[in-house]
């Protein structure tokens, strides 16, 4: 099994960005246990980070034939990016969309998901441990 990991803008500062809000771990943290399950359950794991729209964009479109499952943290892109969004449905890849925070407790502007109705499910609110149990989610979708 092959797992993508996207994480889109300002996650590259998590542990310093807001901690009360989005943790002390760092992506990397994040990534490397990330790693550690999926190397237990036999699959390989790719991340990718970027503050770029159009990179996030390009790099979900080599994903093309190449991955099982997409895990997307879209970041503030959740709530303006149409073109992530066309570009996760282009690939015909199954999409987990993760948040550390509860999205649906934020900002009235940050309720508004673009990713949530065309993913398979949606985690958030449990901080980084979002990411383990979207993990453990793609590893559990292969057996079935």
């Amino acid at each position: 099994m092959r797992i993508l990991v996207i994480n889109g803008p300002n996650l590259n500062l998590l542990g310093v960005r807001e901690p009360s809000m989005y943790g002390e771990a760092n992506l990397d943290d994040i990534c490397r246990k990330m790693e550690k399950i999926a190397r237990e359950h036999g699959a390989e794991i790719e991340f990718f980070q970027s503050n770029h729209e159009g990179m996030v964009i390009d790099r979900i479109q080599q994903a093309r034939g190449q991955v099982d499952v997409l895990i997307l943290n879209p970041g503030g892109f959740t709530h303006t990016s149409v073109s992530i969004r066309d570009a996760a449905l282009a690939v015909e890849i199954p999409l987990i969309e993760v948040h550390l925070s509860n999205i649906a407790r934020r900002e009235e502007f940050r309720k508004r998901s673009y990713f949530s109705d065309i993913a398979v499910g949606t985690i958030s609110g449990f901080g980084e441990h979002s990411y383990y149990l979207a993990l453990r989610a793609a590893l559990e979708m292969k057996k079935e």
